[in-house]
C-alpha cells in the first residue's frame, strides 16, 4: 500500500514539475513575441521617409534603397523566421519536449539580437547623413556672406593691398567655384563628398582672413618701414665713419644691402604669394636692424668713453709712477739697514714689472687711438681693463708698503720691549739685594745670568746689519720667557724664605715646651741659613702643623693680608 501511494505521489510530483516547466516556455514564447512586436513596431519606416526631404541622387539614393532593402528583409524574412520558431517552440511545448523548445529559443534570440543590431545600424547611418546634410548647410550659409564680406573689405581698402589684390581676386574666385562643387554635389545627393569640399572651403577662407588681416602692416613694413630704417642706418654709417669711427669691423654695409634685396624679394612674396614666408623673416631682419642700431651705438659711447678717460687714466698711471719711484728708493735704503724676505723682494720685484707692463701697454695703446684702426669698443674694454690692473696694483702696492714700514716700527717695539726686559732683570736683582736674607739660591742666579745672556743676544740681532727682523722676534721670545722665567721663580723663592720665618716665629711659641718641635725647628732654621727655603719651609710647616693643625693656613693668610 505504502509503494502505491509513493508511486502516485511520484506522478503528481512529475505532473506539477512538468506544468511548470511549459508554463515557463509558455511566457518565454510570450517574450519573444512581444520583441518581434516591438521591432515591427519600430518607427524606421518614418525615419527612412526623412531621407525623401534630401536629394534622392547618387550616394544618397544607393544608401536609401539599401536601408530600405534591410528593413523590409528584416521585416518579411528574419522576423518571418522568428514567427515560425514562436509556432515551432509552442508545439514543442504542448508536448514537453522541452530540449526542442529550448532549440528554438536560442535560434530566435540570435536572430533578434542581430536584427536589433542591423536596425541600430541603419538609424546610425541615416543620423549620420541627415546631420551631414545640416552641418555643411548651416556652415555653407555662414561661409558665403563671410566671403562676400572679405570681397567688400579688399574692394574698399585696395590701396592697402597694392598689386596683391589679384592674387586675393583669384583666391576668391576659386573659393566661390568650390562653393558652386558644394552645390552641385548636393543637388546629385553626394553629401558625404561635400562635406570634404565644405571643410576645404572652411580651411582657405580662414587663411585668407588671416592673409587679408596681416597683409598691409606687413606690406607697408617691407615696402616702406624697414627700407627706410636701413637707409638712416647706412647714413648713420657714413656719417660715423666720416667722424673718425673705426667700424669696418661690423661690416654692416654688406649686410644692409643684403636686408634690402631680401625686402624686394618679401615684397613680391606678399604680391604674389602668401605671407607665410614673410611672417618668418621680418621679425628677424627687425631684430637685426635693432642690433646694428644697438652697434653704433655702443662704438659711439666708447669713443667717447676712450676720449674722456684716457687723460685721467695717464695721470693716474703718471702719479702711481712717482709713488713707486719713492717706495723704490725707500726700499734702497731699508736693503742696507733691514733683512728682507725672499717673498718681500719677490712682490716688489713683481710690482716694478707689473708697472712697467703697465707703461707698455698705454704706449700701445695710445698709438692704437692715434692711427684709429682699432674699434673704439675693444679700445674701450682694453681701457676698463687697464684701470682694473692700475687699482689692483695700487692695492698690491699698498700693502707692499705697509709691510716694509713694519720693519722699522718692529724694531722700534723690540728695542722697547728689550728695555723693559733689562729693568726687570735690575728691579730683580735689586730686589734680591734688599731682602737681607742669608744667601741666594744658585739656580736663581743661574737664571738671572741666562736671561741676561737672552738679552744679550736680542741686542745683537738688532745690531746686526743688514737688520733680520725674523731673527729679531724669534731671539725676543726666548728672551721674554727666561726673563719672566728668572722673575716668577725669584719671586716664588722670596715668598717661601718670608713665609718660613713667619712660620718659626708662630712657633718659637712652643719651642721650649716641646722638645721635638724645637729640634725640627733648629733643622729648619739651619736650612734656612744654607738658602734651601724650600725645603726650610716644608720642615717648619709639618712641625707646627703636628702641633697646632691649621696653623700654616692662618699664617699664609696674614702673610697675604701683611703683604696687600
Amino acid at each position: 500500500m505504502e509503494y502505491v501511494i509513493g508511486a502516485i505521489l511520484a506522478v503528481i510530483v512529475l505532473i506539477i514539475v512538468g506544468l511548470l516547466l511549459r508554463k515557463r516556455l509558455y511566457d518565454s514564447v510570450d517574450y519573444y513575441e512581444s520583441w518581434k512586436l516591438d521591432i515591427m513596431n519600430r518607427n524606421v519606416a518614418s525615419e527612412l521617409a526623412k531621407v525623401k526631404e534630401l536629394n534622392l541622387e547618387g550616394e544618397t539614393k544607393e544608401k536609401f534603397e539599401q536601408w530600405k532593402n534591410k528593413w523590409e528583409t528584416i521585416l518579411t524574412v528574419e522576423l518571418g523566421k522568428v514567427e515560425e520558431l514562436l509556432y515551432d517552440t509552442e508545439n514543442a511545448a504542448d508536448r514537453y519536449s522541452f530540449p526542442a523548445a529550448k532549440k528554438c529559443m536560442k535560434q530566435m534570440e540570435e536572430i533578434l539580437q542581430a536584427v536589433e543590431k542591423k536596425i541600430e545600424t541603419i538609424l546610425a547611418e541615416l543620423n549620420e547623413l541627415l546631420e551631414i546634410e545640416q552641418s555643411n548647410r548651416e556652415e555653407v550659409e555662414q561661409l558665403e556672406p563671410k566671403l562676400n564680406e572679405l570681397r567688400k573689405i579688399l574692394s574698399q581698402n585696395r590701396y592697402q593691398y597694392d598689386r596683391a589684390d589679384v592674387r586675393f581676386e583669384v583666391e576668391f574666385d576659386e573659393i566661390q567655384k568650390e562653393l558652386t562643387l558644394y552645390k552641385e554635389l548636393v543637388a546629385e545627393g553626394n553629401y558625404i563628398q561635400s562635406t570634404e569640399v565644405v571643410d576645404q572651403v572652411k580651411k582657405r577662407l580662414e587663411a585668407l582672413q588671416q592673409e587679408l588681416e596681416e597683409f598691409p602692416a606687413l606690406y607697408k613694413l617691407c615696402r616702406q618701414g624697414l627700407p627706410t630704417q636701413l637707409d638712416e642706418l647706412y647714413k648713420g654709417l657714413n656719417e660715423m665713419k666720416a667722424e673718425g669711427y673705426w667700424i669696418d669691423h661690423l661690416d654692416l654695409e654688406k649686410e644692409i644691402k643684403e636686408f634690402q634685396a631680401q625686402l624686394i624679394d618679401l615684397v613680391h612674396a606678399l604680391e604674389k604669394e602668401s605671407t607665410n614666408k614673410v611672417k618668418e623673416m621680418v621679425p628677424e631682419i627687425e631684430e637685426r636692424v635693432k642690433e646694428m642700431y644697438l652697434l653704433l651705438e655702443k662704438e659711439a659711447l666708447a669713443k667717447n668713453f676712450v676720449e674722456s678717460k684716457m687723460p685721467s687714466y695717464e695721470r693716474a698711471l703718471e702719479n702711481f709712477e712717482v709713488q713707486f719711484l719713492h717706495t723704490k728708493s725707500e726700499v734702497a735704503q731699508l736693503k742696507q739697514a733691514y733683512y728682507f724676505e725672499d717673498s718681500d723682494l719677490e712682490k716688489y720685484m713683481s710690482l716694478e714689472k707689473m708697472v712697467t707692463q703697465l707703461q707698455e701697454q698705454l704706449k700701445t695703446f695710445a698709438q692704437k687711438v692715434e692711427k684709429n684702426n682699432s674699434a673704439h669698443s675693444k679700445l674701450r674694454t682694453e681701457l676698463e681693463q687697464g684701470f682694473q690692473q692700475l687699482e689692483n696694483i695700487v692695492e698690491e702696492h699698498q700693502d707692499f708698503k705697509s709691510r716694509i714700514q713694519n720693519l722699522r716700527k718692529d724694531e722700534v717695539e723690540a728695542r722697547a720691549q728689550l728695555q723693559s726686559m733689562s729693568d726687570d732683570i735690575f728691579k730683580t736683582n735689586r730686589k734680591l739685594r734688599n731682602s737681607n736674607l742669608p744667601g741666594v739660591p744658585n739656580f736663581i742666579w743661574s737664571m738671572i745670568e741666562e736671561a741676561t745672556e737672552k738679552n744679550e743676544l736680542v741686542l745683537q740681532a738688532l745690531d746686526n746689519q743688514p737688520l733680520d727682523i725674523l731673527e729679531v722676534q724669534k731671539s725676543l721670545a726666548e728672551a721674554k720667557s727666561s726673563v719672566m722665567s728668572a722673575i716668577e721663580n725669584t719671586n716664588m723663592m722670596l715668598e717661601q724664605a718670608y713665609l718660613t720665618e713667619q712660620v718659626i716665629q708662630y712657633a718659637n711659641r712652643y719651642r721650649s715646651s716641646n722638645p721635638s718641635l724645637a729640634a725640627k725647628l733648629l733643622e729648619a732654621e739651619q736650612l734656612f741659613r744654607k738658602a734651601e727655603y724650600e725645603l726650610a719651609l716644608e720642615n717648619a710647616a709639618n712641625a707646627i702643623e703636628e702641633i697646632e693643625p691649621g696653623a700654616l693656613k692662618k699664617i699664609e693668610k696674614h702673610q697675604e693680608m701683611t703683604v696687600s
